[in-house]
């Protein structure tokens, strides 16, 4: 059960927290904004996306603002005390090499296409936009099936 001095923490992990975990980030504050805390990280950070903070902000839901954050720098917050409830993976290679999250309840994945390989070929930004708005959409709908599929508290029925 969620610690009762605190909301429900959640978070979103990727190797390089520049693309889909903040695009998660951001849908899980806009969406769920009473209902979660939302947080995330990468394995390997390398700084924040500049098209997928575009795409983020054609719907309203601006990330321009996010860090590109370590786990283990987060996990060292001290205002992260008492850790997260739930973890998701967004990419099968932060799957692989996520950490440990100490007093995480539950560990599920969800993987969804990396933008910027989907537009590496991309000769223009008009080209590579499409593919950062596909991931984008379904990362919301993920968010949005979320708080219907996982009974946030107490966290049951999670699929991993």
């Amino acid at each position: 059960m969620p610690h009762a001095d605190r909301p429900f923490r959640i978070l979103f992990v990727c190797t390089g927290n520049s693309c889909r975990s903040q695009m998660a980030e951001g849908w899980a504050r806009r969406l769920l904004p009473d209902t979660i805390e939302a947080h995330s990280a990468g394995t390997a950070p390398h700084g924040m996306n500049t098209l997928a903070m575009m795409a983020m902000a054609e719907v309203g839901v601006p990330i321009a603002r996010h860090t590109s954050k370590s786990v283990d720098s987060l996990l060292a917050d001290p205002s992260i005390v008492g850790g997260f409830d739930l973890v998701i993976t967004v990419c099968d290679s932060a799957r692989e090499s996520c950490p440990t999250i100490p007093g995480a309840r539950r560990v599920i994945h969800a993987p969804f296409d990396d933008p910027p390989s989907l537009a590496r070929d991309a000769a223009s930004v008009a080209e590579a936009m499409p593919h950062y708005r596909r991931v984008r959409d379904e990362i919301k709908v993920f968010i949005q099936s979320l708080s219907r599929d996982v009974e946030i508290a107490p966290l049951q029925g999670v699929r991993s």
